[in-house]
């Protein structure tokens, strides 16, 4: 009997799988978790973050984010956040590392962070809703 390809390498053991993945949901929150606390209003504890340049943000943004472009991460643009916060960044989507450069940037600077998965492009896919000048249209890297 032939294995299946899916089973060639053994899945791990259930420990170790309980570390993997709760070390993944760590790190990551998923577009429709996030999208329920804004709906539900549940902002406390943390803050969206926008990692691409202005231009990204003004042309769409999920509602209520800040913009930082990781490019401009620093102690002192930075000294203004509250460091109690869990700062949520995002970027374009799964083809864009902005998000993976600000939080990196963020958390050597000694905040407490997360990825939004998908970024803007997978909010938008699932159909939730966003703020800026064209909306949907033309979202892109730009970073």
């Amino acid at each position: 009997m032939t294995t299946a390809r899916t089973l060639t390498v053994p899945a791990p053991a259930p420990d170790a799988a309980t570390r993997y993945f709760g070390a993944e949901l760590a790190f990551e929150v998923d577009p429709d978790d996030l999208v329920q606390d804004l709906d539900a209003g549940r902002v406390d504890g943390y803050v969206v973050v926008e990692t691409r340049a202005e231009e990204a943000f003004k042309a769409a943004r999920i509602p209520g984010a800040i913009n930082l472009p990781y490019t401009d991460m620093t102690a002192e643009t930075t000294q203004h956040l509250d460091r109690d916060l869990v700062y949520v960044c995002y970027c374009e989507s799964i083809n864009c590392n902005a998000a993976t450069k600000g939080a990196l940037k963020l958390a050597e600077l000694g905040f407490k962070v997360k990825r939004l998965s998908g970024g803007i492009s997978a909010w938008i896919a699932a159909g939730n809703p966003v703020e800026g000048a064209r909306e949907t249209a033309g979202i892109r890297c730009a970073c």
